[in-house]
């Protein structure tokens, strides 16, 4: 019914006359008339203004409200829509300010406000009466007997509203929370809060911090500037948020922006349903809630009789191509000091239950997550005390180590003022493979092999040259080396792990690994963070040129000039897409088909063509269920983020699991 669960929502604030619905009507139709959006939601009062006063004791207002109420009604028999707008009702002798929800040519409901400010500039129940426990559940409107109260919700597909009113919102308990236990997750607003200072920010972080409790996604429409009148005026303030993140926020006035007088206001935004429902499925404390809160709620089905298509060429929502990393600078230098700080602190509690003498042993290659993880055991050891001695950073140069990145490494320790000790490999691997009978791609292996000869044979290989036994040889020794020096700090990020790119028992192990839940597309901001933040020109400078090493294993010889042979990313794919589809597979459990829909949406760095990505998607998966093996005994590591693929919390799966369907 939603193509890939998306629901798409339109909040408008039209320009208001006050107390004429004749004409606020033409508006109103206009609107519905030219929305592509599955829901059009309106403000409070929206049919005859907020600030009408006294005029709502009128017989004229409200019965010209019944007449404009009626032609919308009617207007909406085939648009496939569904229009949710606020009006005057009388029920009864009273008077109630309520939300009219109709679609395919029929009022499917009316919501009474449940909270009605008396405060300030406020005076509603002067005019209008709360709902209570007394209310009819039904009322008559043009003929037709109307579902009536706060306890209704509506359907339509994966989607049910629950509806609020303005001061609703700003209740200790607003009435929202009750409709989404209920079931509801989306939850409308309709509004009238006028601008004054300081105002608008609270309003969005009610509106952001109500979808978040709720897991639900938020929409609140609230009255324009055609209100404005006596002492109050009305910004035209328009949100939607989901799930505790604002995707959406209109233009109002009072925002600082040019020109200051804002006549009308308008947003449009795609909920993603199916992210809903997947994260209310997984916070079993929504779940839990339920119980001592049940209410008992009408359910009311709306599917427009008219199935209206959505076009998906663009969403009305941006997709964040690089959902770890966060777009703003000042936030991506908090999101880096935070991450920072977990490490350390993560680091400092498993070395303090560790004896005073004990070293602290990491291999450092000069690439970027070997170098971030030597920047968070200094900075650990700073913030403990202890002298930076009881690192040992070993370099263990192969066969594939470039000479620029072992003069990284060499200049990086010799910054941080940590112990050095350098390992040449090589020869230990000849004596490896002789004793295997191996021939690296080969090359028979003499008594007397000299190391340089080989290693200039090994530059004339072609590029597509392999063997697995060879780079597995080269990790597995290095491990061996670091285990028996000390405590071993790992290097490994997240992306990583993703893709089995390790290593079984070699770089896959250690004694902690302060790296193991930060995905690769954040690693590099995390040392040019360091870089720009420390007041040492010289370290600086060789974490900028770190950051912008190709990203690499170097387990394979380098070319003959000397450059680095093998590139991670054009054996795996682009670390920007497996981040992308790590983080939409893991935190939303989507499907291949959506998260192939959601990358045509996203921006990325490089122009990828739609089967390049869907390959890179399938190598995705392929390499995601093999190497679940290696996830199940990885070693213990702070968890930084939303995401992490820890086997003792956050994601447990069977290393044989079958991925077809997937």
């Amino acid at each position: 019914m939603f193509p890939h669960g998306f629901l798409r929502i339109r909040a408008a604030s039209p320009q208001t006359a006050i107390a004429n619905p004749t004409a606020n009507v033409k508006a109103i139709l206009g609107l519905l008339e030219e929305t592509d959006a599955h829901v059009l939601l309106l403000p409070e009062l929206a049919l005859t203004g907020y600030t009408c006063g006294d005029l709502f004791l009128t017989d004229s207002l409200l019965q010209s409200a019944e007449v404009a109420l009626l032609e919308i009604r009617d207007a909406t028999k085939d648009s496939g829509n569904v229009l949710v707008i606020g009006t005057p009702l009388r029920v009864a002798d009273s008077l109630m300010n309520v939300a009219a929800v109709i679609s395919s040519g029929r009022i499917q409901g009316f919501v009474p406000k449940s909270y009605l400010p008396t405060y300030h500039e406020f005076y509603e129940s002067r005019h209008f009466r709360a709902a209570s426990e007394t209310d009819p559940s039904t009322v008559e409107m043009g003929g037709e007997i109307v579902p009536f109260g706060c306890d209704l919700l509506f359907n339509w597909g994966q989607a049910t509203f629950g509806i609020e009113i303005c001061e609703d919102l700003w209740g200790p308990i607003p009435p929202s929370s009750h409709a989404a236990l209920a079931g509801a997750n989306v939850l409308l607003n309709l509004s009238a809060s006028n601008e004054t200072i300081g105002k608008a920010d609270w309003r969005k972080d009610l509106v952001r911090s109500q979808s978040g409790r709720c897991i639900a996604a938020y929409a609140y429409a609230s009255a324009g500037s055609g209100e404005s009148t006596s002492d109050v005026v009305f910004g035209g303030h328009l949100l939607i948020a989901e799930n505790g993140s604002l995707i959406g926020e209109s233009r109002r006035i009072g925002d600082g922006q040019s020109p200051m007088f804002v006549e009308a206001t308008d947003l449009t935004c795609d909920i993603d349903l199916d992210r809903l429902s997947r994260d209310r499925r997984a916070i079993g404390t929504f779940d839990d809630a339920r119980q001592p809160w049940h209410t008992e709620f009408r359910r009311v089905d709306i599917a427009p009789q008219q199935k209206r298509q959505m076009n998906l060429v663009s969403l009305y929502r941006e997709i964040d191509p690089h959902p770890f990393v966060p777009k703003s600078k000042d936030e991506l230098d908090r999101r880096c000091s935070e991450i920072l700080g977990i490490q350390v602190a993560g680091l400092v509690k498993r070395v303090s239950r560790l004896d005073d003498s004990v070293t602290l042993s990491i291999g450092v290659s000069g690439g970027l997550d070997s170098t971030l993880a030597l920047l968070v055991a200094v900075d650990a050891c700073d913030a403990m005390g202890r002298s930076r001695d009881q690192i040992r950073a070993i370099m263990m140069p192969g066969f594939g180590t470039t000479s620029e990145t072992f003069r990284n490494g060499e200049k990086l320790i010799s910054e941080l003022g940590v112990s050095r000790e350098c390992i040449d490999i090589r020869s230990q691997c000849v004596e490896t493979f002789r004793s295997m009978g191996h021939q690296p791609f080969g090359i028979p292996l003499g008594e007397a092999t000299d190391l340089d000869e080989l290693q200039q044979t090994l530059k004339q290989l072609p590029d597509d040259a392999a063997d697995l036994v060879f780079e597995n040889v080269q990790a597995r020794l290095r491990t061996m080396l670091l285990m028996t020096r000390g405590f071993v700090l790992g290097t490994g990020d997240m992306s990583e792990q993703a893709l089995g790119w390790s290593t079984y028992n070699a770089d896959h192990m250690s004694m902690y690994n302060v790296n193991t839940s930060v995905p690769k597309s954040l690693v590099r901001f995390l040392v040019r963070h360091v870089a720009v933040s420390r007041v040492n020109p010289s370290l600086s400078d060789v974490l900028i040129r770190i950051s912008e090493t190709p990203i690499s294993p170097e387990l394979l010889p380098p070319t003959v000039d000397g450059k680095i042979r093998q590139s991670t990313e054009s054996s795996v794919g682009p670390y920007e897409l497996h981040d992308f589809f790590l983080f939409h597979f893991i935190r939303h459990g989507f499907t291949r088909e959506k998260i192939l829909f959601l990358a045509s949406q996203a921006k990325f760095d490089t122009d990828y063509s739609e089967d390049f990505i869907a390959a890179t998607l399938d190598r995705f998966f392929a390499r995601f269920f093999q190497n679940q093996f290696k996830r199940n005994c990885v070693p213990d590591g702070p968890k930084v983020g939303s995401v992490s693929l820890s086997p003792r919390g956050d994601w447990r799966m069977p290393s044989d699991a079958d991925s077809d369907v997937f």
